[in-house]
């Protein structure tokens, strides 16, 4: 069996822990704080058994998945043998860069050393680490061991064999990855966030909207089709002719909302450069009603599965 060492055992940590016994990995748990590692096992328990009645896993896979989780008395511990590493210390540069020097000096060589931070750049804490092309950003959604997707972001100077390795785990553990070409701080899925939240946060302050509204605008609104489809494929569904149509007729109505800088930002040459032959390729414009018409009946799945979770908890 393989091993992994979490390393900080919080919210976060605790998620990838279930992620990776979930998968068979024997799982090294430590954390400089004894308070904490004093209730993770039985943390543990309670998310495994949440899991279990759901029915997300069988009751073989609970008692193996406890099986496979171990509270490490000390780092050195934690780390031995270990074939990966997620760090998930504070979102802060130069706890970083200490936590993960240390690492670096005690874990064995070519072991990816990889932070579940959600904003930091690691090129911004590694680039004087000698082992720094071993380091990369692994960054979960929260909760981990809930939300598939998983972004990494290598640093310029992260080695290929490193990437393909974390991939190559992620992928083992029934993880969405989301590989990024180039870093950047906030990755994509808060950049995608912030800029939602921004504009949330100004249409709120400006009392255009009340905060109830405006989530359900996502919730029962933009979030239905979001849950099994992005904003991309979902404008592509959105117009006869897909993507490059959709850009065409709609373009000039957003920039005129005045949301954002645009300067840098034009849809139409990134569709035609960059979109279009995808889209065009995984779904044909002569697809497209096919296309809406199966978008449809997951939207109708999800509407009855949103009814009957309301009726659960009306009945509690």
């Amino acid at each position: 069996m393989k091993k992994v060492a979490i390393i900080g055992c919080g919210l976060i940590g605790q998620g990838w822990a279930a992620v990776f016994a979930q998968a068979g990995f024997e799982v090294a748990l430590y954390d400089k704080s004894t308070q904490v590692t004093d209730r993770v096992l039985h943390s543990m328990e309670t998310r495994i058994s949440d899991l279990l009645g759901f029915e997300l896993i069988t009751h073989t896979d609970a008692t193996q998945m406890l099986k496979c989780i171990k509270i490490a008395p000390t780092l050195e511990e934690a780390l031995d043998g270990a074939v990966y590493i997620q760090e998930n210390g504070p979102e802060d540069v130069s706890i970083k860069k200490e936590i993960t020097t240390l690492l670096d000096a005690i874990a064995e060589k070519n072991v990816p050393i990889c932070s579940s931070t959600s904003g930091i750049s690691a090129s911004r804490y590694c680039e004087e680490i000698a082992g720094r092309d071993r380091c990369l950003v692994v960054h979960p959604i929260n909760p981990p061991h809930l939300i598939p997707a998983v972004e990494i972001v290598p640093t310029p100077w992260t080695s290929q064999d490193i990437v393909s390795k974390v991939n190559s785990i992620m992928v083992d553990c029934r993880r969405e990855t989301i590989l990024l070409d180039r870093e950047i701080d906030g990755f994509v899925v808060n950049r995608l966030q912030g800029a939602l939240l921004e504009e949330a946060f100004k249409l709120v302050g400006s009392g255009v909207v009340s905060a109830a509204d405006l989530d359900k605008a996502i919730c029962d609104g933009l979030g239905l089709r979001w849950s099994f489809m992005g904003p991309m494929q979902t404008i592509h569904l959105n117009a006869p002719g897909g993507i490059a149509q959709y850009v065409e007729r709609y373009g000039d109505m957003y920039r005129n909302f005045n949301i954002g800088h645009y300067q840098d930002v034009n849809w139409v040459s990134i569709v035609q450069e960059k979109l279009k032959d995808d889209f065009e390729k995984a779904i044909p414009i002569s697809n497209i009603p096919e296309a809406q018409a199966g978008r449809d009946r997951k939207l109708m799945a999800l509407l009855r599965h949103k009814k009957q979770a309301r009726l659960e908890t009306s009945k509690q």
